[in-house]
């Protein structure tokens, strides 16, 4: 049996999910970032990025049709030889939890055959419980790491902000199962401004103090405060957004008129699909 190269790389996706309405300069700035914090640790090796807008069904104030939002990222990442995006989310009638776009892209890089059925990426059982009963649990990476034909896969990790990680701590936003089978099979990518508080929020929760090894914390030593809330904002009081979003994407949204106090006031009154569905799940 052939022994494993020690130097062999481990390779990983990168994976964003979010609204990206509209997508920024540091939305993308996230992913090279991570890729640099990743290949100075020189255990990996970053093979590609993923944009996932999320779906219109989120409900989320202000939220624009997935379509623009999807359009306006591609354009964002044309000129990327890495970070590309995927509408796979965005396309689903109804709202999708973070772990099961994880479990989609992590079934799509397990397939021998890239045109298979992906329905797998959704199963009727949770498979974070199933895997818990099953021997090897406590590495359940290394498990996850193989195709069905033996070959390594890329691991799929999430990338995100400090604020990410911290809504796990907002009640009925996120599923205690979901938080963990993300940080135990998959991976938090999460870059944070240097003197943040997320070690802080990491040590005061169970569940990420438990799974700390899978959590890598970037520090963002070259500050950025562009979100996409103060574009829009910026966008209503007619003020320029230029050099704050690609230039293609600036183009997009003065050519479609995007931004409005009209598209603000959009899903106004109406609850974040997270909070109804967990709510609700939680009365049952």
């Amino acid at each position: 049996m052939a022994m494993e190269d020690p130097d062999r790389k481990t390779e990983v996706v990168l994976l964003a999910c979010g609204s990206f309405n509209p997508i920024t300069n540091m939305h993308l700035r996230l992913f090279e970032l991570a890729k640099d914090y990743l290949h100075e640790t020189g255990k990996y090796k970053v093979i590609k990025g993923i944009i996932s807008p999320v779906g219109d069904a989120y409900k989320k104030k202000g939220l624009i049709s997935a379509d623009h939002r999807v359009t306006m990222a591609k354009l964002a990442t044309n000129n990327s030889d890495w970070v590309e995006v995927d509408d796979w989310e965005s396309s689903q009638s109804e709202w999708l939890e973070t772990v099961k776009v994880l479990r989609h892209h992590h079934e799509k890089l397990s397939s021998p055959d890239p045109t298979v059925s992906l329905q797998n990426a959704l199963p009727l059982t949770k498979p974070g419980r199933k895997r818990k009963q099953e021997p090897n649990r406590h590495d359940p990476i290394k498990k996850k790491n193989q195709s069905p034909d033996g070959k390594n896969v890329p691991q799929v990790k999430l990338l995100c902000g400090s604020d990410v990680l911290e809504s796990f701590g907002i009640p009925n936003l996120w599923k205690l199962e979901d938080i963990t089978e993300i940080i135990q099979n998959y991976g938090l990518v999460c870059i944070s401004r240097a003197g943040n508080s997320t070690q802080k929020f990491i040590y005061e929760s169970d569940i990420l103090w438990k799974y700390k090894n899978n959590i890598h914390l970037v520090e963002e030593w070259i500050t950025n405060d562009i979100s996409s809330t103060k574009i829009r904002r910026a966008l209503r009081r007619g003020q320029s957004i230029r050099y704050l979003v690609p230039d293609v994407v600036r183009a997009y949204i003065e050519k479609n008129d995007l931004y409005s106090p009209e598209s603000e006031d959009r899903n106004a009154g109406v609850t974040l699909a997270p909070l109804q569905k967990n709510a609700s799940d939680s009365k049952n």
